[in-house]
């Protein structure tokens, strides 16, 4: 299983000018502006190299998305490099690719998101490209019928015919009841079957809009620079009314819920989940910080318990791992995942993480690897500066979901608060049994999928 294991987080002073407000906050080095039409700007200055990040987000993704449409924001990211009036079908990617940059997008439950990485010199480029498609994308039945084939495609290569991701993808849909985070972002195949260019038109027409949107750029660059093209580019397109969004929140959880996922694959697998607030919905501040601490103690390199009491001492799994994304909309989950190792069983590495979970809520955390995690996220801290997209991430993703860009200036103190006892208090609040979904692949032969298909 191809695990993403979210540990990252991941001004004020008013200043009117040329229409915008502009905040500096001190200390991040982050510049902040909003645009009369509402489009929000947030510029990081990184001289270290002649290079910028360009990353425009629209707050909307999956988990937006109702019955019957699921998919269409992910597909709509496809279509968004079909061109406009003023640029041809692929002819985006071909400008950035001749000015020797890269670029990409990217769908999530709560985001859809499209970036370049350019030299310096290029960034009006990236901007006059992306304030066009924001509002002049064309829109054809002919184009939309040859990409809507990709995206399936897609679908069967990495979720259908890959029973790790199929499984997942199940087990997701039984951990969440009423939340939006129960459909898959690329989408059920039936409603991608039924999805029409119409759709896609009403999606683009009310979610594309610059006050559902934020710039974010990071790089060798001057603030009040960005800020003057952001604003030659981008100004002129008018805001839009946004559709009321429901709450959907997910309903308390009253009971274990188990499947079993019957699929061709060479070995069983086993996935758990426990429903956990997150930073947008905790009531007591510091437990999610508490709960990434939690993931760390279980899973947080060699020397973490599950690779070194499971995978190395008791060999009773091939891989296990534990993970929490703390910087979401809506309640997450925090999950585990392992396969059990050669003449062991998914039950015998179900119980053995169980009693690491016991452990948990019966003894504090050593103070040996409380300052051990703590060390890797003050490193974390210093390496992820490294790299300007993902800086760029970082302030793009934190807000897209509602939260303050500036929680990533505190992030590495709020886990250095993080006490033994809090750890142990959320480990017995939240790892029990009512909160607990869980899935396990179980292998069958490619035979016996095939006699059941050729019976039905």
């Amino acid at each position: 299983m191809n695990r993403i294991i979210l540990r990252s987080l991941a001004i004020c002073l008013l200043l009117p000018t040329m229409g915008l407000f502009a905040h500096d906050h001190n200390g991040m080095g982050v510049h902040e502006y909003q645009l009369k039409n509402g489009l929000k700007i947030l510029v990081k200055e990184d001289h270290r190299a002649p290079v910028v990040a360009s990353e425009i987000w629209y707050r909307v993704g999956s988990s937006y998305e109702p019955g019957g449409l699921t998919g269409i924001s992910h597909v709509l990211e496809h279509m968004m490099f079909k061109g406009t009036k003023k640029y041809g079908s692929g002819e985006f990617s071909e400008i950035i690719s001749k000015l020797g940059g890269r670029e990409n997008a990217f769908t999530s439950y709560d985001y859809t998101g499209y970036f370049q990485l350019l030299e310096r010199s290029h960034l009006e480029t990236s901007f006059k490209l992306e304030a066009d498609r924001m509002r002049n994308l064309l829109l054809t039945e002919e184009e939309f019928k040859k990409e809507i084939e990709v995206v399936k495609e897609e679908r069967r290569l990495r979720t259908e015919d890959n029973p790790s991701a199929l499984t997942y993808e199940r087990f997701v849909a039984a951990a969440y009841v009423s939340s939006p985070y129960h459909q898959p972002i690329i989408g059920w195949m039936d409603d991608l079957n039924h999805l029409t260019i119409q759709d896609i038109e009403l999606w683009y027409d009310q979610w594309y809009a610059p006050n559902n949107a934020t710039l974010v750029v990071v790089g060798d660059v001057q603030p009040e620079q960005v800020f003057k093209l952001a604003k030659k580019y981008f100004g002129r397109i008018k805001s839009r009314e946004l559709p009321a969004i429901k709450p959907q929140r997910e309903v308390p959880p009253i009971g274990e819920r188990r499947i079993k996922v019957r699929v061709p694959a060479k070995v069983p697998i086993l996935m758990m989940g426990y429903q956990v607030p997150v930073l947008t919905t905790a009531e007591k501040e510091w437990e999610p910080y508490a709960l990434t601490v939690l993931a760390a103690v279980l899973d947080g390199g060699a020397s973490a318990r599950l690779a070194k009491e499971l995978i190395r001492g008791e060999q009773i799994a091939a891989s296990a791992g534990a993970g929490y994304n703390i910087a979401a909309r809506m309640n997450s989950l925090f999950m585990f995942d392992a396969v059990p190792a050669p003449g062991k069983t998914v039950a015998e590495v179900e119980d053995a993480i169980q009693q690491q979970i016991v452990r948990l809520q019966k003894e504090p955390v050593s103070p040996a690897e409380l300052a051990r995690i703590k060390a890797q996220v003050r490193a974390e801290d210093v390496y992820q500066q490294d790299s300007i997209y993902y800086q760029a991430r970082l302030l793009g993703s934190l807000d897209s979901v509602g939260l303050d860009y500036r929680l990533i200036d505190s992030y590495a103190d709020r886990i250095e608060q993080v006490t033994a006892e809090q750890v142990r208090q959320v480990a017995v609040k939240y790892l029990v049994s009512e909160r607990l979904t869980s899935a396990i692949l179980e292998p069958i032969s490619l035979s016996t999928q095939t006699n059941k298909k050729d019976k039905s």
